[in-house]
């Protein structure tokens, strides 16, 4: 695998295009951008409590022109179809933090039964809102099936069990986690305490053994999933943890910081295996003030697990291999909040304080074959499993990402 030299190109901006009633300086933010598992639909908080679900892929005409204004005209406002499958505006009543795609298939077409309802698969989103209500639509729809009730604050982050279970995982200002299941109703079966400052984000890992959950500390809490307790403390950080995400093999996880720092850690260990520092760039990439070392944003592994993207408050997007420890890519962008990779790769969705939400292309890579053996391996070996095995130290530590 060799790193892509390209700079990131920037695909297309969507702004949100709203009446003159709304105070465009107040609550207009994207805190998340969330593309569907099969890669169907991009769902965009983009502010004034307002979330927009767009069939994906955009069409040529937005691709091409870059920027495209997005009209609100409240209620369904569908104001765009492609076959079956038709743009829609979810008003939620507050203002939207946390958005989340259920790992389940979306319904069959023509299928016109309320099959979410009775529990049975379909595609929803989960939006949290800023009274710490949890709203869950049905996507073909656009119907509201749950309002979940239960947190005291400011629901921030969402993630739903990557398996398929209809297990759904919040976290919040009100310095917990709690666990639903959306196959009970909505039903609460878990409230998991110990942070002491808000929670910024959570992370179920891909083989739903783990939960990953950053709070305004200088640490990050790695939970079960089967047992909904404590398992460590992940130390090591100078400042806030404020994202965090699983690689898709679930062997790694990276934790990104206002100290400017991404720590990738061993989550079964708990052991270090780098550490990715945000520098400053050259003036030249920004000619009108200088670029500072600043606080990180966000942070998503690429869906092949070689690729990093961070967006943090110096005005760039970063992208890096897991075998160095400098960025491969980067480009410039102003008051990035959010970043997403594409499911199939090839393009990342950032979002912005004023709003936006803009497409870049991100490095295509052929995986190696030792990649894929190691990826494929670690889907179901944890890091002891691994180093129990009678196999050559070197290879050991392929395995585990010691080397690369």
């Amino acid at each position: 695998m060799k790193p892509s030299e390209e700079e990131p190109v920037l695909l297309a901006e969507l702004k949100p295009g709203r009446p003159q009633r709304y105070d465009w300086k107040s609550s207009c933010e994207t805190w998340s951008v969330a593309f569907s598992p099969d890669g169907a639909w991009f769902a965009w908080s983009q502010g004034h409590c307002v979330v927009k679900l767009i069939p994906w892929p955009l069409g040529e005409a937005e691709l091409s022109c870059k920027t495209s204004e997005r009209k609100s005209r409240g209620g369904k406002a569908e104001t765009r179809s492609r076959g079956a499958a038709k743009e829609k505006t979810l008003e939620c009543g507050q203002i939207v933090w946390g958005l989340a795609f259920s790992a389940w298939p979306a319904a069959e077409d023509g299928d016109t039964d309320p099959a979410c309802t009775v529990g049975l698969p379909c595609l929803v989103l989960a939006t949290g809102l800023n009274d710490g209500q949890i709203k869950v639509w049905e996507v073909q729809t656009g119907h509201l099936l749950f309002s979940l009730l239960g947190h005291q604050d400011v629901v921030r982050d969402l993630s739903f069990a990557p398996n398929g279970s209809p297990i759904l995982v919040s976290a919040s200002r009100d310095k917990t986690l709690r666990v639903w299941d959306l196959s009970r109703d909505g039903r609460q079966v878990q409230v998991l305490s110990g942070h002491v400052q808000w929670v910024y984000c959570c992370s179920i890992s891909p083989d739903c053994s783990m939960l990953c959950s950053a709070a305004g500390e200088k640490s990050a809490l790695l939970w079960s999933m089967r047992s909904y307790t404590l398992i460590r403390r992940l130390e090591g950080h100078q400042s806030s943890v404020v994202s965090c995400d699983f690689s898709p093999d679930s062997a790694l996880l990276v934790t990104a910081s206002y100290d400017a720092c991404v720590i990738m850690w061993d989550p079964y260990t708990g052991e270090q295996l780098r550490t990715l520092r945000h520098v400053p760039l050259h003036a030249t990439l920004d000619s009108s003030s200088e670029i500072h070392t600043s606080s990180l944003r966000s942070v998503c592994f690429s869906p092949e697990g070689l690729y990093l993207a961070t967006v943090a408050d110096d005005r760039l997007l970063r992208i890096w291999a897991l075998e160095l420890r400098s960025p491969v890519a980067f480009a410039p962008m102003t008051n990035g909040l959010c970043c997403m990779y594409f499911p199939h790769g090839g393009f990342i969705a950032t979002g912005t304080r004023d709003g936006h939400v803009q497409f870049w292309t991100a490095p295509r890579v052929l995986s190696s074959l030792k990649h894929l053996c190691r990826k494929a391996l670690r889907t179901f070996l944890t890091t002891y499993q691994v180093l129990a095995l009678p196999i050559p130290r070197k290879l050991k530590e392929f395995l585990t990402y010691r080397t690369f």
